[in-house]
């Protein structure tokens, strides 16, 4: 489905009933919006690792301005202010009082300026494997300074700069770099879900060259009022632990939860626990 917001139009798909049969009534279940990563990645994943969340929640799958299959723009609208007033002109267009987030990696930094821009339309927080600031960037160069491999630093220049010039080159980024994303990465997998998904590297280059240097929530942190959930991996090297560790402690009664086999792709290494983690969490908020 598509809807025309703003100055775009966004792609998106809805899974599972947002009225659903009860022992004794009708239950209305949550609506949850799955916001991906990137900048410039799709929604594709989540139908691979979160698709069950259907039996507790509402899913909305939503492919972020220029991303997946939403309208292309000039690139200097990919930006993280547009991709959170989107969420919010979404949630109009559908009819919504209050919506759930779930934000992974770069669309955890979109959840949470959206949970301090829109918190009064904000019923549940669920923040994965992400960072308030761009001091994970900081972080990350580090890691693969002192422990990537020389490959793994020649292809991340182009992240740090960047500076992509075609969908082969970045192909050829999370290839080298996808043992370091996932503790369960395989050459064979990789290649299918390659083919699945829909990326846009001038997105990525808009972040990495521009946005994402300077913005920083950690300030406001402390303004988040809804239940949040923090899901994190020992083992994520492009937003360290440590990030996830500050946002739980400076946002109130947030909830952190930390998974020791997991890497950055957390959602995919871990998939049960996660899936647990996050039926307890809205069950438990929605009660």
């Amino acid at each position: 489905m598509r809807a025309r917001i703003r100055d775009t139009e966004l792609y998106f798909d809805v899974d599972g009933p947002g009225l659903a049969w009860g022992e004794h009534a009708m239950e209305e279940r949550p609506v949850l919006f799955l916001v991906h990563g990137g900048p410039g990645g799709d929604h594709v994943s989540f139908k691979r690792s979160s698709r069950a969340l259907r039996e507790v929640a509402q899913l909305v799958y939503i492919d972020q301005r220029g991303c997946g299959r939403s309208a292309r723009g000039p690139r200097s609208s990919y930006t993280l202010d547009n991709n959170i007033d989107d969420l919010d002109a979404l949630r109009e267009h559908l009819g919504l009082q209050r919506i759930s987030l779930l934000g992974s990696s770069y669309g955890g930094m979109v959840a949470l300026g959206y949970a301090l821009r829109y918190g009064s339309r904000l019923a549940n927080l669920i923040l994965v494997c992400t960072a308030p600031s761009w001091r994970f960037i900081e972080d990350a160069r580090r890691f693969i300074e002192t422990r990537g491999t020389p490959e793994q630093q020649r292809v991340c220049q182009w992240l740090w700069e960047g500076r992509f010039e075609h969908e082969d080159q970045l192909r050829e980024y999370y290839r080298v770099m996808g043992p370091l994303y996932s503790r369960r990465y395989r050459e064979e997998d990789f290649a299918a879900n390659w083919a699945r998904s829909t990326r846009n590297f001038e997105a990525l280059n808009e972040g990495f060259s521009g946005f994402l240097r300077g913005f920083d929530f950690t300030p406001r942190l402390h303004q988040i009022s809804c239940p949040t959930l923090i899901l994190a991996a020992a083992h994520d090297w492009i937003c360290p632990l440590h990030h996830s560790q500050l946002m739980a402690e400076r946002i109130p009664r947030a909830h952190l939860k930390v998974f020791a086999h997991s890497g950055h792709m957390l959602p995919q290494d871990e998939n049960e626990a996660y899936l647990a983690a996050v039926r307890g969490f809205l069950t438990y908020a929605a009660g």
